[in-house]
């Protein structure tokens, strides 16, 4: 609070000191006694309003301090309020107290909801993978035509679910990071090794050459990026193939011939929810996928980027060496 905001607040006051001197010189005025008599009283008053009001700003500026002091805090503590000084203050006082129980009350409330609806989707997605390992086990029993296109999609269904693991615990209190060197070809090669199948089914090229190269990073969670862009890859190539490589230091290149990005969908392939063209065409995109490879990016401390243009494919390339990790 500065000088000028608390003249405003009790410009009242001084107008009621004006008011008083000009009834004063009036007065005088009309009994014809000197009006510079009436200059001394008035004087005198607003010496004492002086006093007073240095008085009361330095009061309002402390209590505008601890006001402050308490927007910064995580909750409100109206325990920590400064004591009213009037009835006002204390009716605001205790309207601020009941609005924060009520506040405490549905928060909690909601973070109940919350918790129940995580802990639930969770024992949802690791339940589910129950029928799929059943029904792996009996396509493996037989090689057929038919056998094989029923596990590539049994292993995207396994996919999505492993999606609404990876969408519950980005927000968790814990995480399970296991931050350590690892070698980027054991990682792609896990990835790659889902995928054949589909790329074996559909005739699709796969260009990969070790890269040799070694990162910290999170296994488990750059697997899933790698999983999540290549799944990307195949969905949208129809001709061509895939090509994995190691550009610059340490930047994972993957490139596909696909049908490409429309430029004004690139800059926003990595928000939640956003399909774009192609996901409106396809019905069936959840604008998902790469949101969430940009959360784990951003939380292993790597960068991802996409290139695109329509009908020349698309390359998504993930900067592995974006900043440093402790190694466990």
């Amino acid at each position: 609070m500065n000088l000028w905001t608390y003249i405003k607040m009790r410009r009242r006051a001084l107008l009621l000191l004006l008011i008083c001197s000009a009834v004063f010189a009036v007065t005088f005025a009309l009994y014809r006694l000197p009006v510079l008599a009436a200059l001394y009283p008035a004087g005198l008053c607003g010496l004492i309003l002086l006093v007073f009001s240095i008085a009361d700003y330095l009061r309002l500026r402390r209590k505008h301090r601890t006001l402050l002091a308490l927007r910064s805090l995580p909750d409100t503590l109206t325990d920590s309020l400064p004591p009213a000084d009037s009835t006002i203050e204390a009716d605001y006082h205790q309207l601020l107290t009941l609005l924060d129980e009520e506040h405490r009350r549905l928060s909690g409330e909601q973070h109940r909801r919350y918790q129940d609806m995580m802990d639930y989707y969770t024992v949802w997605a690791h339940q589910i993978k129950t029928p799929i390992a059943a029904m792996r086990l009996h396509l493996q029993q037989e090689d057929s035509p038919l056998s094989r296109t029923l596990m590539s999609e049994l292993m995207r269904v396994e996919q999505y679910a492993d999606m609404v693991l990876a969408y519950l615990r980005l927000d968790a209190d814990n995480t399970d990071y296991v931050i350590r060197e690892y070698d980027v070809d054991s990682i792609v090669r896990q990835a790659v090794k889902r995928f054949a199948g589909e790329f074996i089914a559909r005739k699709l090229a796969l260009d990969y050459q070790p890269l040799n190269t070694t990162v910290i990073t999170d296994e488990k969670w750059l697997l899933f990026v790698v999983e999540q862009v290549l799944s990307n890859a195949l969905k949208y190539t129809h001709s061509g193939g895939v090509t994995i490589c190691m550009e610059g230091p340490k930047t994972l290149c993957i490139r596909d011939t696909g049908m490409g990005i429309a430029p004004e969908d690139l800059p926003r392939i990595f928000e939640q929810g956003y399909t774009g063209h192609l996901g409106r065409d396809d019905k069936k995109a959840s604008g998902i996928g790469l949101y969430l490879c940009r959360r784990i990016c951003r939380s292993l401390g790597h960068g991802i980027t996409a290139e695109s243009a329509p009908g020349e494919g698309t390359t998504i390339r993930i900067d592995l060496n974006q900043r440093k990790l402790t190694v466990e």
